[in-house]
Parts: C-alpha cells; structure tokens; sequence
C-alpha cells in the first residue's frame, strides 16, 4: 500500500503543478486581453504578458497593462489554485513564479534585470501566497495535515 502511495504522490503533484500552470497562464492572458480592451491599447501584444522591458510610468498604457495583468493574475490565480490544490498553496505559487520567470526570460531571449518587474512579481507572490493560504485555511481547515513536531 506504501509504495503505490509513493508512486502515485509525485503524479498527483505534478498534474496540480500542470493545472496551476495553466490557470496561471489562462488568467494572466485573460487579464492582459480585458487590460488591452479597458485601457484602449493601439495593438495586442501576445508576448505583452512577458514584457519587462517597459519602462514603468503610470502614464504608459503598455506598462499599465502589464503591471495590473500580472498583479491581478496573481489575486486570481491564489483563489483558483486553492480550488486545485487545497493546500500548499505557497510551494505551488512559488513554483508557479519559477516557472513564469523562466518563460519570460525564453521568450524575451535575456533574463530580467528591471527592478520594477522583480518587485512586481515580489509583490504579486506575496499577494498570491497570503491571500491563498488564509482562503485555504478557512475552506479547508478541518482537513490540513499538521506535522508531528514532535519527532523532529
């Protein structure tokens, strides 16, 4: 019984990880296509999403649908990735990020160096991960594991 467990975890994390991607990258072009429409963008941009070369200011239209897509993809996706994953919610968001960093670097053929770009991902993730563990907590709370701490 112990090893089918063992062997059936790392599917199960990896089609919630799968999922998460998805939802992320759903929400985050979603958010940028309402962006484009709300703020009246001359063109849609389908790498706009990982575009960090903007140069921030609060009167560039591209660089406020940049900012208010991703941090709003962040929001959505914590509610939705608790939907998901129940638990954890911050080693998802986390791995999430990673993989979103690692996108945008790929697409843009350079990693990011802005600092307004890593400080709205700071912020988003944190966003994401506060927000997802206290819906988690108060959905699912006579369900979390607690670890034994005292085997520790």
């Amino acid at each position: 019984m112990i090893s089918h467990i063992n062997i059936l975890f790392p599917q199960i994390v990896l089609q919630n990880l799968i999922i998460c991607t998805l939802v992320f990258y759903t929400v985050l072009y979603l958010a940028y296509f309402i962006c484009f429409i709300v703020l009246s963008l001359d063109s849609l941009d389908e790498r706009g999403p990982f575009d960090f070369k903007t140069q921030p200011s609060w009167s560039n239209k591209k660089y406020l649908a940049n900012l208010i897509s991703l941090e709003t993809t962040f929001l959505v996706s914590s509610i939705l990735f608790v939907l998901v994953v129940e638990e954890w919610i911050w080693d998802y968001g986390c791995t999430v990020a990673v993989i979103h960093i690692t996108v945008t670097s790929v697409v843009n053929m350079e990693f990011p160096v802005m600092a307004h770009w890593w400080m709205s991902i700071g912020i988003g993730l944190t966003a994401m991960i506060s927000g997802g563990e206290i819906l988690a907590y108060h959905l699912y709370k006579n369900n979390f594991i607690y670890p034994d701490l005292e085997d520790f």
